[in-house]
């Protein structure tokens, strides 16, 4: 039999995602009939590369979804809010970028590599998890399986683009600010947040702060991490086999997310050699860990790739069973266009293209 040809809409199309989703598509093994970009209403009209033509952007409505099989969206989540329920109301599965629907029970947050099965429960809507999370569950949902898991500490070092477009033209504006001898400061509206009081240039320069403080002195983006890793390894966002936590930074570094990893196996009598080897054959996972060669994982090589690169494994030397990561990946590829497409091909393997009868949101 003939497998379908869908009928996909990506939301969010001019974003830095979103172009990306549109590139990832084009390598994709998506059987696809048609595509429409849709935006808001400014960037109607403009005209984005795609398979060797050009798509001419819509404005998004709840009207732009009819006829639609997939939305891939990475338009931000007031937006995901409306017009995702409206998507699936008209009859399309929808993979969501933003952070909007993430911690919705009726939502599966999905990393392929990790809990595709999920997906089997979807009501229409599917979330992507955020960027930084998604590297560390492909390379830690193997140790989970395969050792255990007791706790996880991590510290990010996050690039520029993870906050957009906007950020990533900051930073080139005060690095070029600096070696021309003028004020960094002034040239400091994004970050580290776009709308707190203050803002600081990120050139030259580290933020341990991303998105707004919560609780406790964590960030948003801490507790994204926190619960996101427990709802996709654990099923649970607020399970409590696992410990985790962490510290996130912005760095000066316009792609690709690193993260230095501390896990805890609890079990003395796991080696680096046997975390290697098992990481080495783990799906979307690249070992790179030669320190002999300096061979480890870098954004710059990161940069483009599809895969999560692992290296720098080795014990922790107080703890017996704990050992220390640096997983590095892109985070508009891996960590949200590539994801985002991996799901819709994940869903038409699976034949779940479609909105069950029972949705929330079905019309």
């Amino acid at each position: 039999m003939t497998a379908p040809a869908y009928h996909i809409a990506v939301l969010g199309a001019t974003g830095a995602v979103g172009r990306r989703i549109l590139a990832e598509l084009e390598k994709s093994s998506l059987p696809i009939g048609t595509v429409h970009a849709l935006a808001s209403a400014r960037s109607a009209g403009q005209r984005l590369p795609f398979q060797g033509g050009y798509l001419t952007v819509e404005a998004a409505s709840p009207a732009s979804f009819d006829g639609i099989d997939l939305v891939l969206a990475s338009a931000g989540g007031s937006l995901s809010k409306r017009l995702a329920p409206a998507a699936v109301a008209a009859g399309a599965v929808v993979v969501d970028n933003s952070s909007f629907w993430r911690m919705d029970d009726r939502v599966p947050l999905v990393v392929p590599e990790v809990n595709p099965a999920a997906l089997t429960a979807h009501q229409g809507i599917i979330a992507n998890p955020n960027c930084s999370t998604i590297q560390m569950v492909v390379a830690l949902a193997p140790i989970l399986e395969q050792f255990g898991l007791e706790q996880v500490i991590v510290s990010t070092y996050q690039a520029a683009s993870g906050a957009g477009k906007a950020a990533m033209d900051e930073v080139l504006a005060e690095m070029q600010a600096q070696l021309m001898g003028e004020d960094m400061h002034d040239y400091a509206a994004v970050l580290p947040v776009k709308g707190a009081a203050k803002h600081y240039p990120l050139a030259f320069n580290l933020l341990p702060q991303i998105d707004v403080f919560e609780a406790e002195g964590y960030t948003h983006e801490e507790y994204k991490m926190i619960h996101e890793s427990k709802k996709i390894l654990l099923g649970d966002p607020d399970a409590t086999a696992v410990k985790v936590t962490g510290t996130a930074v912005r760095v000066p570094v316009m792609i690709g997310h690193g993260e230095s990893v501390y896990v805890d196996t609890g079990n003395p009598a796991v080696t680096v050699a046997a975390i290697r080897e098992l990481l080495a054959t783990a799906p979307g996972v690249v070992v790179q860990d030669d320190p002999d060669q300096q061979l480890y994982p870098q954004p710059i090589e990161a940069a483009g790739e599809r895969e999560t690169f692992v290296g720098r494994i080795r014990p922790d030397l107080e703890n017996p069973g704990a050992f220390h990561l640096w997983i590095v990946a892109d985070n508009l590829v891996k960590g949200a266009a590539w994801n985002t497409v991996q799901i819709a091909e994940e869903l038409a393997a699976r034949d779940l293209v479609r909105v069950p009868a029972g949705s929330p949101w079905r019309a």
